[in-house]
């Protein structure tokens, strides 16, 4: 038995005007998808805990079967694994954004989406201008990393993400003053690259986390491949190998197709589950851009759905699941915590069938969607 894991990030939805009232999972042309839904399992499933932050972070760890509220301590420590970085016990790691921030607004929170190779000298120029008690790391575009002493760590700090187009919300708490004396100063640095970002953001921050193995608590060996860094660190944290493939970008420009065969390879040479996880979806939900939501979904259900079905049915038995981490709205730019569309779907046991869409499952009780990795492997 194969298992396919896969997370169009936040792919959820609320109803939008310009559609008809209808949500992108509803108006995207899906056929594959469609029919796949009519013998699978569809339900709602609550990525998020009460009370916990609808990101990534939370709703991916879930995904992958591991409960958040008991082993989340921050998104910034999860980011910081992916590129190798160990923490110490009296250090913590904060997500360090490249921004833009004009007149107080939080004009653009990916500031511009630089590539990571001009990003890097960036991060590099910090670290020279302010290195010492704390330490920049290099990641991806405009994700980086901040790590510091523990005693920074006590703020109240606003994902850019949830302010675009508003009003910045400063850090608050006892670490406040440090973390906005150095995003201030980090605006002499940054602005002197000549990028759309003009200083950095700090949020996330946290403790370093201790994952189980993916192979000691599931029994299996696992695969990723993700563009995310967040997803790529708990692929790390938990033992599961991380694919990197050619031409997988966190944007709209990511090849799909090549994702798609790298899960299929992963499968052939030994693994027993691989997750795919694409973020053009949640890009666009914070871009607020409808037309390139749709657009997401549809290479989904093209370049990765209807062929993987396809390869894998000349491979073995297979079982699989699909949901988002968390709903991003179009509308509202930001994450929310409203339980998102799941499927499961057996190549040899079908399912109840049923409409893979927000409205096709709005009946449906919310199951914590940590335990769906279990229901997957039927354990």
């Amino acid at each position: 038995m194969k298992y396919v894991v896969c997370v169009p990030d936040g792919a959820a939805d609320e109803p939008i005007e310009e559609l008809g009232g209808r949500t992108p999972l509803e108006a995207a042309n899906m056929p594959n998808l469609a029919s796949l839904a009519k013998r699978s399992e569809v339900g709602r499933a609550a990525t998020i805990p009460a009370g916990m932050p609808p990101g990534s972070d939370v709703g991916n760890m879930a995904i992958l079967g591991y409960d958040p509220s008991k082993y989340h301590t921050g998104r910034a420590p999860i980011e910081a694994a992916a590129v190798g970085i160990q923490l110490a016990p009296d250090q913590v790691a904060f997500r360090c954004n490249l921004v833009r921030v004009d007149d107080g607004v939080m004009t653009d929170f990916a500031g511009g989406h630089p590539t990571s190779e001009q990003a890097a000298p960036v991060v590099a120029a910090l670290d020279a201008e302010f290195g010492g008690e704390v330490f920049f790391h290099p990641g991806v575009q405009y994700r980086h990393i901040l790590v510091a002493p523990t005693a920074w760590a006590d703020a109240s700090c606003t994902p850019p993400h949830d302010l675009t187009g508003q009003r910045a919300v400063w850090p608050e708490g006892a670490a406040a003053p440090k973390l906005q004396e150095l995003m201030d100063a980090s605006r002499a640095v940054v602005g002197s690259f000549g990028l759309d970002a003009n200083q950095i953001w700090l949020w996330g921050q946290g403790r370093a986390t201790d994952l189980p193995p993916f192979a000691d608590v599931y029994g299996l060996d696992a695969a990723l491949c993700s563009a995310v860094d967040l997803v790529r660190g708990l692929g790390v944290l938990a033992g599961i190998d991380v694919v990197d493939v050619d031409g997988m970008t966190a944007g709209y420009d990511t090849d799909y197709v090549a994702q798609r065969e790298a899960c299929i390879a992963a499968l052939e040479d030994g693994a027993d589950l691989f997750l795919v996880h694409v973020e053009a979806s949640d890009e666009a939900g914070h871009a607020g851009d409808v037309a390139a939501k749709v657009d997401a979904l549809e290479r989904w259900d093209s370049d990765i759905i209807g062929p993987l079905l396809e390869e894998l049915e000349h491979l073995a038995p297979w079982r699989l699941l699909l949901l988002p981490d968390h709903a991003t709205p179009t509308k509202l730019m930001t994450h929310t915590p409203d339980p998102v569309p799941y499927l499961l779907a057996d190549s040899n046991d079908d399912g109840p069938g049923g409409e893979y869409t927000e409205s096709g499952v709005a009946s449906s009780e919310a199951v914590p969607a940590h335990s769906l990795m279990g229901k997957l492997l039927r354990r």
